[in-house]
């Protein structure tokens, strides 16, 4: 189970999924980005990923923030 990984927010917004990436890495929250916006028409989203251990307290600072 340590390997599993939830996804914990998405945003057409790069800028803004990095924004929270930067404020849960600050609180010691381990968090990937996958970007599966198109590069040509630029539609699709950022994808923010935590591990399922850490999801009930990453959400709660995205909703804070």
């Amino acid at each position: 189970m340590e390997n599993e990984w939830i996804l914990i927010y998405k945003t057409p917004k790069p800028f803004e999924a990095e924004l929270i990436k930067n404020m849960l890495e600050a609180e010691h929250i381990r968090c990937v980005l996958v970007n599966k916006k198109d590069s040509s028409y630029l539609f699709g989203y950022v994808e923010l990923y935590v591990p399922v251990e850490e999801g009930p307290q990453a959400a709660t600072l995205i909703e804070d923030f």
